[in-house]
């Protein structure tokens, strides 16, 4: 659990280096098998996606972690990248916003990164 949350939460402060949007922790621990966290942002462009996404894969792997399976980078609309306790879901806004993860499990607690992200957050709204 220690590693999987530290993981997570230094996803999230990687994603935020390259200005995401939008970040959130959510513990899936109780709902699922299949993961302890997801971690959730956006970005505003293909640009910014790819960005996002490289800085995680680059900066995790100089610790020697590696992303068991990536999907989505080719098209930048909704990128996935799973390291088994943690998975990480980098979006466009529209396909974010269209998919909605968050409702989807909406019984997660969420792990604020920023307090004041996660109450702006417009898509944990009915």
């Amino acid at each position: 659990m220690k590693r999987s949350n530290t993981l997570a939460k230094k996803i999230a402060n990687l994603s935020l280096s390259k200005k995401a949007e939008d970040v959130i922790i959510l513990d899936v621990r109780e709902l699922t098998t299949i993961t302890d966290f997801f971690v959730i942002c956006s970005g505003n462009s293909d640009k910014q996606v790819k960005a996002i996404v490289d800085v995680i894969i680059e900066e995790l792997e100089k610790f020697g972690v590696k992303p068991w399976h990536k999907e989505g980078y080719q098209y930048l609309n909704w990128v996935l990248l799973d390291y088994i306790d943690v998975v990480v879901h980098i979006f466009q806004k529209d396909t974010r916003e269209y998919y909605s993860l968050e409702r989807l499990w909406g019984d997660a607690e969420i792990i604020s990164v920023s307090d004041e992200k996660v109450v702006a957050h417009s898509y944990l709204k009915k």
